[in-house]
């Protein structure tokens, strides 16, 4: 039994929606088991639960590094063992394993790809710790998470393209914990409003998130806007969390649409059905981040899609749009075995 009351609302809310708006093969386990945790180990401590490591927390480290955390354990472990007085080389190991070195280079890429000051203040965001985070860095003085760092180097490549002080409404779906709504929040521009859409519980973690980081009053959750047949974007806050099904509801015109990551993990119908309510709020750019090669497929001893999205379908799903970017090298990333999670800027045509 689910004691949030928010949480419980939303998830009984869902039970009544269509598939489109329903967590597809790759979450359909995944939401409650994570609904549970939120519960046992307290919604402040979300960061730190090791499911949401898996699903919506993203690190550097294990597993995501392509090594498991037991094993990671037995190499330090090992290493302590034969080379005690090694320090040098203990902390060059732990900085590896721990994924200290990969955020190192994003961190460097971040810098080097904004010498130049912007209305998002890219370069001079730092993270909090609401949460509970155990996947933060700290680097120069400012923290930063894998999430973080994700999003700044895809607004990295947007700035490439046009000029930030223009972006002024920014929807996204599949919003995680809310790191894109801290980075607009505490950007120097004003004026900005940040709409995050998702499905329970991931929706519940990123209302907490961003109401701790700039106060209650400033964000409106899915539990305000339930029963409204139109939510108009000119009467919302500055930061909106909203659930699945509310997104036909959205009435107005938003400035950047942005996915990273959770696009991939749905079935192309879903997909399909999203990026159409985008075009129909006439987002003029759109920031991806998916895998090239697709996720992996659903078998029965491991989670995944029935049918991938390739990196070359959000084209065919966006014929009011031209793609602008592709990228992997800086502002994506390359997995040691060739996979490739790239970063797609499109603008409407």
């Amino acid at each position: 039994m689910l004691r949030y009351p928010d949480l419980k609302k939303a998830f009984a809310l869902l039970e009544k929606q269509s598939d489109l708006y329903r967590p597809t093969s790759f979450w359909a386990d995944a939401s409650r088991k994570l609904a549970y945790e939120f519960e046992e180990i307290g919604i402040e401590n979300f960061r730190h639960g090791p499911l949401a490591l898996s699903y919506f927390v993203p690190t550097y480290g294990p597993p995501t590094m392509g090594l498991r955390k037991e094993q990671v354990e037995l190499l330090t472990r090992t290493f302590q063992e034969h080379y005690a007085d090694h320090t040098k080389g203990r902390l060059a190991l732990d900085a590896y394993l721990s994924g200290q070195l990969n955020a190192l280079a994003d961190y460097r890429v971040l810098l080097a790809a904004n010498s130049a000051p912007d209305a998002l203040g890219l370069t001079e965001f730092s993270e909090s710790s609401i949460g509970s985070p155990i996947e933060q860095y700290h680097f120069d003085g400012r923290s930063y998470s894998r999430s973080s760092l994700n999003y700044l180097l895809g607004l990295s490549l947007l700035k490439r393209h046009t000029d930030l002080s223009g972006i002024k409404t920014v929807l996204e779906i599949g919003g995680g914990f809310g790191t894109l709504g801290e980075i607009l929040g505490k950007a120097p521009s004003k004026g900005l409003k940040y709409i995050d859409v998702d499905i329970p519980p991931t929706h519940f973690a990123a209302e907490y998130y961003l109401k701790e980081n700039f106060g209650s009053q400033n964000v409106a959750s899915f539990s305000d806007l339930e029963g409204q047949s139109e939510i108009e974007i000119s009467d919302l806050p500055d930061f909106t969390v909203m659930c699945s099904w509310q997104l036909e509801k959205l009435k107005g015109k938003v400035d950047l649409f942005v996915n990273f990551i959770s696009f991939q993990e749905m079935e192309p119908e879903v997909v399909e059905n999203y990026l159409k309510e985008v075009t129909r709020l006439k987002a003029r750019w759109l920031l991806l981040r998916n895998m090239r090669e697709g996720k992996q497929k659903q078998m029965a001893s491991k989670v995944g899609v029935k049918v991938p999205i390739l990196g070359e379908d959000y084209s065919n799903m966006l014929p009011d749009y031209s793609l602008v970017a592709t990228d992997v090298h800086p502002f994506g990333y390359q997995t040691l075995d060739g996979f490739h999670s790239e970063v797609q800027l499109f603008k409407r045509s």
